[in-house]
């Protein structure tokens, strides 16, 4: 009787355990699709989107001010500088989830690790080893503004069939918020991001001409004003709204094409540009490799660093005119 009794306790127990452990991983399952799934991620991007730096103050901001830094003291700081909103933009537009701190942390990490490594490591004096850190420093800025680059050149290329999605649900019978709405959910990003927000603010009480503001504030595209100011233009002033979208997505998509042509015909010029720009770099440091003490005359000798002067001068007016040569805007 007692051996039963115990062996009835014993399965309880055990029937208990198992309980309590299925109930501890159904919890840290929930915890983790609350925090780290796929969805939660998606979750978060978006709410971190719909943070929007202050504008306006007499127009309604439906949108929560992005952190600036994680730390409240940092935060105060960085929040009285006007650069560092400048900073943020830069992030937003190049699709970047840092904060400004971050930025600036990772540019002077970027410094100090450069100008240890050319000071202790490649044994630079201090002048050279300073012009490499702070080349150094500005690498986070130069892959942003790369980022920023490719991610306005996706938006500028999904432009004309956003515009064109637009014009057939306004055929349809559908209203321009609409319309807006159907490019968030049925085209890709970036451009179904930007729109997405624009059909939030719309939704959460923002007027049509603050959203589409706010929409060509962060996506400064030129072909982007011509459809936000045609936009407004026909609200205030009437006009077949279909016929305008339909006119502009052909006339962009034209433009794309003539800009097309253009970057092929001056492949060659931007190429020799690199080549001639990155050339002397490229043999100093061969010689560094085979000769140092050939080379090292141009940092340690009065009249090498003269010449280095001079011809690090005349690189950067060459550079910036070819440049100007092979930029063409269409």
């Amino acid at each position: 009787m007692t051996h039963a009794l115990f062996g009835n306790n014993f399965l309880t127990m055990v029937v208990l355990v198992f309980i309590a452990l299925m109930l501890l991983m159904e919890g840290l399952y929930l915890l983790w699709r609350s925090h780290r799934s796929q969805g939660a991620r998606q979750l978060q991007q978006r709410l971190q989107s719909l943070q929007q730096a202050a504008g306006d103050p007499t127009q309604i901001n439906v949108l929560r001010e992005r952190a600036l830094s994680e730390l409240p003291t940092l935060q105060r700081t960085l929040a009285r500088l006007r650069s560092a909103r400048h900073m943020d933009r830069l992030l937003q537009q190049a699709g970047s989830d840092w904060s400004v701190s971050r930025l600036l942390l990772t540019s002077a990490a970027c410094a100090v690790v450069a100008l240890m490594a050319a000071s202790q490591l490649a044994r630079l004096p201090g002048l050279p080893a300073l012009a490499v850190g702070a080349a150094c420093a500005l690498l986070p800025w130069f892959y942003l503004r790369r980022q920023r680059a490719r991610r306005l050149h996706q938006i500028e290329r999904q432009l004309p069939e956003a515009l064109d999605l637009v014009t057939r649900a306004l055929r349809a019978g559908h209203t321009f918020p609409i319309g807006m709405q159907m490019i968030a959910q049925e085209m890709r990003g970036p451009i179904a991001a930007e729109f997405s927000l624009v059909h939030d603010e719309i939704s959460f009480g923002a007027s049509l001409e603050q959203a589409l503001t706010h929409l060509s504030e962060r996506v400064p595209i030129t072909d982007l004003r011509y459809f936000v100011v045609s936009v407004l233009i026909q609200r205030e002033s009437g006009g077949n709204l279909t016929e305008i979208l339909s006119n502009l997505s052909r006339l962009i998509r034209e433009r794309l094409k003539l800009l097309s042509k253009v970057r092929v015909l001056s492949a060659d010029g931007r190429l020799s540009g690199w080549i001639i720009g990155l050339m002397p770099f490229a043999l100093a440091g061969a010689f560094n490799l085979v000769n140092p003490k050939f080379i090292s005359t141009l940092w340690t000798d009065p009249i090498g660093i003269t010449i280095v002067k001079y011809m690090l001068g005349l690189m950067a007016v060459g550079v910036l005119m070819l440049r100007h040569i092979v930029r063409i805007r269409v």
